[in-house]
């Protein structure tokens, strides 16, 4: 039996389904929703959620879910033990990088992210593939579900937007992957989803990332400060990695309570994943790929004592900062 005819075989035991996004869900996670969701509709599971953590506040996210009217709700207010079953995509662990609880234990699992082994009834991760959407791509096309412009249109702008774009060591299943949907796409959606506009609070973060970068060697570490903007994160460490002679970037800020790391790499020798977690894992949750990654420190008495975001980050990061570049094993 394949590995989509062994998803089936766990929906057709189900009536209904909660689709777990990880928190602040970016276009690969939604994309591979909407997929999960339509096979589950094809195979005549009556009722799918689509449910979310933390906020999408990445202008293209949020345009990513308007233009596509995807139906989402909020995880505070999803009744996850209401559902036959619980499926987590383009994530695997209960309790890391979602609000759901580390209690409830998911039936189907889809993701590309390393990470421990699930105990689920369905569990197909694929470390060796560059998005979830290009296993599910595969699983419509053995399954011959029919793709309609919107699903088709949501798959190809996640795989640009998770490997494509950046060349972020996609692998041959992308391109693949992307040509399978092409035909079906409705370019015009694309076209709205890159020309969708930074937020002013987005744009504040990148430049405090700008001015308070740290530079050692051609690696690199900056500060959002405090922002409400989670996404303003990666696309800082993004637009770091631009400058001339860096190869290696980790932004800092605070988010609600809590501080959010977002790395990236594009030297060969550096895991970012493996980076963070040896500078990070004692202190809070982290992890990813080879050139990106994230994580979440909670504050813990640092807020409690500190009511100075500016003092708090400035404590704060030193440390960040000294862990990260040892991590490098760089010296001062």
């Amino acid at each position: 039996m394949s590995r989509a005819d062994e998803l089936v075989s766990v929906l057709e035991r189900t009536d209904s389904l909660a689709i777990v996004c990880h928190d602040n869900p970016d276009p690969d996670c939604l994309a591979s929703a909407l997929a999960l969701e339509a096979i589950a509709l094809d195979h005549d599971v009556e009722d799918v959620t689509i449910a979310y953590g933390g906020e999408i506040s990445h202008q293209q996210n949020r345009a990513f879910v308007n233009l596509l009217e995807i139906s989402l709700q909020t995880l505070s207010e999803t009744t996850i033990g209401a559902y036959d079953s619980v499926s987590f995509v383009d994530h695997s662990r209960p309790g890391a990088n979602t609000e759901v609880s580390a209690s409830v234990t998911p039936d189907i699992v889809v993701d590309h992210h390393p990470g421990e082994s699930v105990d689920a009834a369905f569990a197909d991760v694929r470390e060796e593939y560059g998005a979830t959407a290009t296993i599910f791509i595969e699983y419509l096309q053995e399954l011959e579900v029919d793709l309609t412009t919107r699903l088709a249109s949501a798959l190809l702008f996640a795989l640009h937007r998770e490997r494509l774009d950046f060349v972020r060591e996609p692998t041959r299943r992308e391109y693949e992957a992307a040509l399978a949907v092409y035909p079906d796409v409705e370019l015009e959606i694309l076209e709205q989803l890159y020309g969708s506009a930074f937020s002013p609070g987005t744009l504040d973060a990148i430049g405090r990332a700008i001015a308070s970068r740290e530079r050692r060697g051609s690696s690199l570490v900056a500060s959002v400060g405090k922002t409400g903007e989670t996404d303003a994160l990666p696309q800082a460490a993004d637009y770091l990695l631009n400058l001339e002679g860096v190869d290696t970037v980790l932004v800092y800020g605070i988010v609600d309570d809590v501080i959010r790391l977002s790395g990236r790499s594009i030297d060969p020798r550096v895991n970012i994943g493996e980076t963070l977690e040896a500078g990070f894992d004692e202190l809070g949750a982290v992890g990813g790929h080879h050139d990106m990654a994230g994580g979440r420190i909670e504050l813990g008495l640092f807020a409690d004592n500190n009511d100075d975001a500016d003092e708090l980050l400035a404590f704060v990061g030193g440390r960040l900062t000294r862990r990260f570049f040892d991590a490098l094993n760089l010296d001062d």
